[in-house]
């Protein structure tokens, strides 16, 4: 899928995730301070931020032209 993309278009991608990251990075660190959240939201929103982790490396190594064996 990710091997005939247009690099552009990944960059566009990558930088999608990476605001989508941090968003959750604040959303996830606001309700940390709040005693009363739903540690269960607040698990979701660390799940979540994993997945645009992992999402944002795979992505990040498309970028990386294979060299010949």
């Amino acid at each position: 899928m990710l091997e005939n993309a247009d690099p552009a278009e990944i960059t566009r991608m990558l930088v999608d995730l990476r605001q989508q990251h941090r968003d959750l990075d604040a959303a996830i660190e606001r309700l940390a301070a709040d005693a009363r959240a739903d540690q269960l939201a607040v698990q979701r929103l660390k799940k979540r931020k994993l997945w645009l982790r992992d999402c944002i490396a795979r992505l990040e190594s498309a970028l990386i032209p294979d060299e010949p064996a």
